[in-house]
């Protein structure tokens, strides 16, 4: 959880994603038809409902399938990762909703955002870092220590997400994904992605909130880290540093999240929301 991790995960996983929408308009005369939804792009929308109307869900995460260039399966493992996390309202479809995360969804998104192959590349790269640096020198070295590293570095992110993902964002109603805004100029899709940090949305209606499950969930995880990293500095200075760059870590992804259609278009990497219009 300290710097050294938040440094290594910071350069290992970059993406985002973006959603499409649209709402179904009835008429109001009650002996007429229904109006049939306005066409959208293909393949980019999933319709849902919720108690109060229709709502749209995110397409699939893209897979390594999804892209053919260098690097092809890495690639694609770590856009995934990013993109998992990201959705974006459609700017083409005024007045359209995303589907809200029931507890059961939120405990299937923190179950599959932590099993996915991604993590255990990073926990790999960050157990490697430590052993060279011998951080957490009651592990030994050799083998055995690098496997204590690596379940402890597997351990951190797991914790983290569970505590991000579903425990905080169901005790306080809130959305754990991050909400791009993907349109505008850069200095307002920058401080979008910083404020991210301190702003979460609400699941029944999407209001603005302060980010609990930021804050909170990271706390939680680096009071937990204690208790398999036995040679962590102790005390309130020490875990303060320590959630610092956790949340400034997870800002830097933000940012990433918010600009990384611009880059995989350049580079032709895989994202979600290649058949979105363009402005």
């Amino acid at each position: 959880m300290g710097a050294r991790s938040g440094v290594s995960i910071g350069a290992a996983l970059l993406a985002s994603l973006i959603l499409a929408s649209a709402a179904y308009a009835q008429t109001q005369a009650p002996q007429s038809a229904p109006v049939p939804p306005p066409a959208l792009p293909q393949g980019i929308l999933r319709v849902g409902q919720t108690p109060n109307g229709p709502c749209v869900q995110p397409p699939h995460t893209v897979s390594w399938q999804d892209y053919e260039g260098p690097f092809a399966k890495f690639i694609g493992i770590f856009a995934r990762k990013l993109e998992y996390k990201s959705v974006h309202s459609p700017h083409y479809q005024p007045g359209s909703v995303l589907c809200t995360l029931t507890i059961e969804d939120k405990f299937v998104f923190f179950l599959e955002d932590s099993v996915q192959p991604a993590n255990f590349l990073t926990a790999g790269f960050n157990a490697g870092i430590s052993q060279a640096e011998n951080n957490d020198p009651s592990y030994g070295q050799g083998a055995a220590g690098y496997g204590k590293r690596f379940g402890a570095s597997l351990a951190g992110q797991a914790s983290g997400e569970f505590f991000k993902d579903f425990i905080y964002p169901t005790i306080f109603s809130e959305d754990p994904r991050y909400y791009r805004m993907a349109h505008g100029s850069k200095e307002k899709r920058l401080f979008h992605a910083l404020s991210h940090s301190v702003i979460a949305y609400r699941d029944k209606d999407a209001t603005k909130m302060f980010n609990f499950s930021e804050w909170l969930g990271t706390a939680s995880a680096v009071v937990l880290a204690n208790s398999y990293h036995p040679d962590n500095r102790r005390g309130v200075g020490p875990a303060a540093e320590r959630i610092g760059v956790s949340v400034g870590s997870d800002a830097g992804f933000d940012v990433l999240r918010e600009f990384w259609p611009e880059v995989a278009r350049k580079f032709k990497l895989p994202f979600r929301d290649r058949n979105e219009p363009r402005d």
